[in-house]
């Protein structure tokens, strides 16, 4: 039996929760993961997964020599980056997703900066905005603007913080005046990110006001706020970086400048048994470092 194989094996059906999504993840048949987990529990002559029809679930036993194994795996990993960096740079491929715009505008420039730097390092980078499980879906790395996550099986790296702004067209403004304070907000066609973004918590010389606010259009999707309200749909509330890209910073004006939102974070999210992989941490270094740098709000 190829006991490291069997170990890997047996943490991502753990990770996954099942044997199928665990064989899609390892791109190999889901029988012979199958073959793996049984040698394993043969070897060790205890049962390591409570199986059914829906789920797979380790036993307490499993539980338990999962977290080893989970070390045993990083430790491994670590040790052949360790002894690869003797004779050159990291290297191997980095797993990254990140959401559409975000991505684009900040994270794809330096991601090509961190592999001018590490040639060696291969990096595949996913833009999308959804939610993403960064161990079922076999991400090494997945970068969120939101409140830090609080689980077992994932590591928050902070990256930087960000400010959204209020902003229209100069067109809009003209048809509809301009807001003189937070409250006249609900008179205007205000443009929102998602479904449930109808409250606007502003920050401003009195502290902080909420606004429950409304609108014709709302979208999950920064860029596409900014060319409604380049449009002159309405008042939308962008991210810094999304105002000081070209053509935004032309076409929109800030609204209520003396008001910001609370500021976003930014957050890099990783699988704890990548806790010791050398790529990954100087990623989240070298991100760190050089979106602090851009940020004016930092």
């Amino acid at each position: 039996m190829d006991k490291l194989a069997s170990l890997y094996a047996f943490t991502q059906v753990v990770e996954a929760g099942g044997f199928a999504a665990a064989a899609r993840q390892m791109n190999v048949g889901r029988s012979a993961v199958n073959k793996l987990v049984i040698a394993l529990e043969n070897q060790l002559q205890v049962q390591l997964l409570h199986r059914s029809t829906r789920k797979v679930t380790p036993t307490p036993t499993g539980l338990a020599f999962y977290e080893k194994c989970v070390q045993i795996l990083a430790d491994l990993e670590e040790a052949e980056l360790a002894a690869s960096q003797l004779h050159g740079e990291p290297k191997g491929l980095l797993r990254i997703n990140a959401p559409m715009t975000f991505g684009q505008m900040q994270v794809a420039p330096l991601v090509a900066k961190f592999m001018a730097q590490y040639p060696q390092v291969q990096i595949q980078l996913t833009l999308e905005d959804r939610f993403v499980d960064a161990i079922a879906e076999g991400y090494d790395l997945v970068i969120r603007i939101a409140e830090p996550v609080e689980s077992a099986s994932l590591i928050s790296h902070p990256l930087c913080e960000t400010k959204l702004i209020l902003c229209a067209a100069p067109s809009y403004l003209e048809r509809h005046g301009i807001p003189q304070s937070p409250g006249d907000l609900a008179h205007h066609n205000c443009l929102r990110y998602g479904p449930t973004g109808n409250t606007w918590h502003l920050v401003g010389p009195q502290g902080e006001v909420s606004v429950n606010v409304s609108g014709s259009f709302c979208a999950n999707n920064g860029e596409a706020l900014a060319i409604a309200a380049a449009a002159g749909l309405g008042i939308a509330q962008l991210p810094q970086f999304i105002l000081d890209a070209a053509p935004w910073t032309e076409q929109l004006t800030v609204v209520l400048p003396e008001y910001n939102h609370r500021t976003l974070s930014t957050y890099a999210l990783y699988p704890i048994n990548r806790h010791l992989s050398t790529k990954v941490k100087l990623l989240c270094e070298f991100l760190q470092q050089h979106l602090a740098a851009a940020d004016p709000s930092g």
